[in-house]
């Protein structure tokens, strides 16, 4: 029999479902729960972390009563179970993760560390390409100081800071700028080049090269998992109707 549902005064069958997600552009956030509770499905909670998430979660809510978890637990049509199957989830997604790629995290940094060194630059740009130059050859010689010269003279909002910027990865910067800096020395004044339609002045400040400790661990599984389960929705692409055959008994 296929199932009918109501809300308030409309009638949604089941087969219905997925076109009202896709309207509603819940598909994508429906199928990643789906592949996350079919991922973490065989991942164990034991009770004193299920205590201590529901613990977390109610702090969160401001739920600081029996009472007003039950309030709550009313208000979302939700009963006691369904409560501890919420914070069951963040528990066994972090065990999953950390079991999926905990171990790749190593190799994974090697192969991203270009992206994840930080610098910080000085940058002056301008249309006048003769101002360029002349701001090049004062700074180069001492006569000024290229922040005074960026407040001055550089076009653009970094004139505010005086033309410091970072730190910054070395991929966030226009490409040819972060390929220049990745091979200058602290403290090298590269001589004015076109960027665009600017004339650009570009100095390393500082080279701060990445490091595995344990914050860049964390975003690095978390990089890995995003890419798995964007690869999962890709390939699940949509919620679609089991197609049943029904044989006739003579």
């Amino acid at each position: 029999m296929t199932g009918v549902y109501k809300v308030g005064e409309t009638i949604i069958k089941a087969e219905e479902i997925p076109s009202r997600l896709k309207r509603y552009q819940l598909m994508p956030q429906f199928l990643r729960e789906v592949i996350l509770d079919e991922a973490t499905a065989s991942i164990a909670c034991t009770e004193e972390e299920v205590a201590a998430a529901i613990e977390q979660f109610a702090a969160q809510h401001q739920l600081t009563s029996p009472e007003a978890q039950q309030a709550w637990l009313k208000s979302h049509r939700m009963t006691r179970e369904d409560l501890e199957a919420i914070a069951r989830r963040p528990i066994k997604l972090e065990k999953f993760k950390q079991q999926q790629w905990s171990h790749k995290v190593e190799s994974y940094f090697i192969t991203r560390k270009t992206g994840l060194d930080q610098v910080v630059y000085s940058l002056i740009r301008t249309k006048n390409p003769g101002l360029a130059h002349e701001l090049y050859f004062r700074i180069s010689e001492g006569e000024q100081d290229f922040a005074e010269a960026a407040r001055e003279y550089s076009e653009g909002p970094e004139s505010r800071t005086g033309g410091l910027l970072g730190p910054v990865s070395l991929s966030q910067p226009h490409p040819a700028i972060g390929k220049l800096l990745s091979v200058s020395q602290p403290g090298q004044l590269w001589a004015p080049r076109p960027l665009s339609e600017w004339m650009v002045l570009i100095r390393l400040e500082k080279f701060i090269p990445a490091q595995l400790d344990e914050s860049m661990r964390r975003r690095l599984i978390e990089e890995l998992f995003e890419t798995w389960l964007r690869e999962q929705i890709a390939e699940v692409g949509s919620l679609e109707p089991l197609q049943t055959e029904v044989s006739s008994v003579s």
